[in-house]
């Protein structure tokens, strides 16, 4: 998805680490409660230390919610972490975005015009009153729109099973023989393999072919139809990188996020969201090894807060998420010193058109869990 973001003034990018700090403090001092700072777990440190609080994309969106006082969530993430902020707080809460460059490569592998498509497709070859779509909360607000409109939900990573046993399983749930699970088609694998179902059951959507790449007889059988997407940063770890951390550490313990793929997650000890790992650290006895497969900003931080276990990253060279790491010092002091003159720029808005549908979606979803 193309935004554009103007350069800011070389004044930012020019100031010295120091400067950005005495800014940076100056701006939040200046706002005082009028602002509130959001940090998604992944941020860099220099960023990070100026969250008023950090956690992942959901839950820091409830906790803006949460603030009616703030007048200015700036939100340290990705575009569709700002949307979902946008979506849930007051019409008097405005949500900014560092820097409209930070997008989320996932949440783009999967746009309103293919998810349209491949909805009429799949329409032309089986039952759609039968076919519930549900969406990865890593994804545009115009679908999560989509999947409210039609009677669907939105997940996590921490509720996804309990959002799909809500699809197929409820008495009181919609009772659905399929669901379309988009954008992240390892997080629906996974969580349906956890649920007892088998590959024959899944098949994979390539919005770029015809029918998906799939025979009718594949899309009416299959329970799952899972859009081909990823994470560029969890789909790097491999069966090798925990290979090589258990032949290192044979009593480590291996954690990884389901955004891995299933060879990867079925090797792990423990298979969970951001919040779910950093709760697994914590409860890792005294001296323990912990080899994480999830963003490196993460693994670091866990590192240097937990000083009696060592936490390192399974993926031995180390690759952050380029798009959340776009967010750094020199935009957030321009960020704020802007919200201090009165301009608010980088405002993310949802129109309410929009809104009201992907509302709904996430209502169903807190609804579920």
């Amino acid at each position: 998805m193309l935004r554009l973001q103007a350069g800011i003034p070389a004044e930012y990018n020019d100031a010295s680490p120091d400067d950005l700090v005495e800014r940076i403090a100056a701006a939040k001092e200046s706002l005082g409660d009028r602002l509130f700072v959001l940090g998604h777990h992944y941020q860099r440190d220099e960023v990070m230390r100026w969250a008023d609080a950090r956690g992942d994309s959901f839950g820091l969106s409830v906790l803006a919610q949460q603030r009616p006082e703030a007048d200015y969530i700036v939100f340290c993430g990705v575009h569709f972490m700002a949307e979902s902020a946008d979506i849930l707080t007051a019409d008097h809460q405005q949500v900014v975005l560092p820097d409209l460059n930070a997008g989320c490569s996932m949440a783009d592998m999967a746009n309103i015009d293919e998810v349209e498509e491949a909805w009429d497709s799949i329409a032309e070859v089986t039952d759609i009153e039968r076919v519930l779509p549900i969406t990865y909360m890593n994804s545009s607000a115009d679908l999560k729109a989509f999947v409210g409109a039609r009677g669907g939900a939105v997940c996590t990573s921490s509720n996804a099973r309990a959002v799909l046993e809500w699809a197929f399983n409820d008495p009181e749930g919609p009772n659905a023989s399929q669901v379309l699970f988009f954008p992240d088609q390892h997080l629906g694998r996974n969580t349906g393999m956890a649920m007892g179902y088998d590959d024959s059951d899944m098949a994979v959507w390539n919005p770029r072919a015809d029918l998906g790449g799939l025979s009718e007889a594949e899309v009416k059988r299959s329970r799952f139809l899972l859009w081909k997407g990823h994470c560029s940063v969890h789909q790097r770890f491999r069966p090798a990188h925990i290979e090589a951390f258990r032949a290192e550490h044979p009593d480590g313990i291996v954690v990884t996020h389901p955004e891995c793929s299933y060879e990867v997650c079925s090797m792990a000890d423990q298979v969970g969201s951001t919040d779910a790992i950093i709760k697994a650290v914590a409860a890792a006895p005294t001296g323990s090894v912990i080899g994480v497969g999830t963003e490196i900003h993460l693994v670091h931080r866990l590192n240097e807060e937990t000083p009696d276990k060592t936490v390192v990253s399974l993926d031995p060279l180390v690759c952050p998420c380029s798009t959340m790491f776009r967010i750094d010092g020199p935009h957030l002091a321009w960020t704020l010193e802007e919200l201090v003159a009165g301009n608010v720029v980088n405002r993310i808005t949802v129109p309410e058109t929009v809104a009201a549908h992907a509302r709904l979606a996430l209502d169903r979803m807190l609804a579920i869990t």
